[in-house]
């Protein structure tokens, strides 16, 4: 349970609240915005899950009465308009949201520290890898989405996608998987003169990868984002610039070497200068 004094100042800015809430829009209610903070479960399988901010409490009480107030529309559309009442509101209505944000992250620590304490090391160590893997994933993700903004070119497809894209709309599976797995029999049951005709498809795909491929690493390298090229591209460009600065050394070393033959052993006597015979 959280410590007694957040509840209570957290509850008497809600008492306050119900006044600046009574003239504002119908939507905007001041319901459940104090949830009783539930008690986390204290297993290793079952860690204390991280509270929710201000807004997304705001979000959460009005998305069923914004669905129900509009059933027809779209569940991004929802959280516009939810996100455009957030804007809207004034940083007083705001606050028993933000408040309620405040204790719960305060319960959360308490949480938090409570369930480490009676974790055995081999789970201490799962639980790390468990968050290990999820950054990946989510670095992974934030990687790709840059990728497509932009503008990567996807990756050539192989016959049998370009088979399957072409057919599965009129699949008779049920499931998506379901229909790859008849799409999958009915491929291999191709003729070799059928399949030919995907084959070639993906072959000009290939085509059309390597050029857009091309083009887009060579305008990332102008725009100095190396890190997003293919590390074949990279040695590439290492060994052009190695040559080019070989090609300059070799020409510099031929320059010096012709202008030292210009110079004459006479030019050489001459430049020495003579020393007087003392009489």
């Amino acid at each position: 349970m959280a410590p007694f004094g957040f509840v209570s100042a957290g509850a008497s800015v809600l008492a306050k609240s119900f006044g600046l809430f009574s003239n504002a829009s119908s939507l905007i209610r001041c319901v459940s915005v104090f949830p009783a903070i539930k008690n986390f479960s204290t297993s290793a399988d079952a860690p204390p899950k991280r509270p929710l901010n201000g807004y997304m409490r705001f979000v959460k009480q009005q998305q069923p009465q914004i669905v129900k107030q509009y059933p027809e529309v779209k569940a991004v559309d929802v959280i516009k308009k939810i996100a455009q009442q957030w804007r809207a509101m004034t940083p007083e209505e705001k606050e028993p949201f933000l408040q309620a944000s405040v204790v719960a992250r305060e319960q959360f620590k308490v949480d938090v520290q409570r369930f480490k304490a009676q974790l055995t090391p081999a789970q201490s160590t799962a639980l790390k890898e468990q968050r290990r893997q999820r950054l990946v994933r989510r670095k992974a993700i934030r990687k790709k989405r840059e990728l497509n903004s932009l503008g990567k070119p996807k990756l050539p497809r192989s016959p049998f996608n370009i088979f399957m894209a072409e057919h599965f709309e009129e699949s008779k599976g049920i499931t998506s998987q379901g229909k790859m797995k008849l799409l999958r029999e009915d491929w291999e049951k191709l003729a070799a003169s059928e399949k030919q005709v995907y084959i070639h498809l993906a072959q000009d795909d290939k085509v059309r990868y390597k050029n857009e491929i091309q083009s887009w690493e060579e305008h990332m390298l102008e725009m100095g984002r190396e890190d997003l090229i293919r590390r074949k591209m990279t040695r590439k460009k290492t060994a052009a610039t190695t040559k080019t600065k070989a090609r300059k050394t070799t020409a510099k070393k031929t320059v010096a070497t012709k202008e030292a033959k210009m110079k004459s052993p006479t030019d050489v006597v001459k430049s020495k200068p003579v020393r007087s015979r003392k009489a």
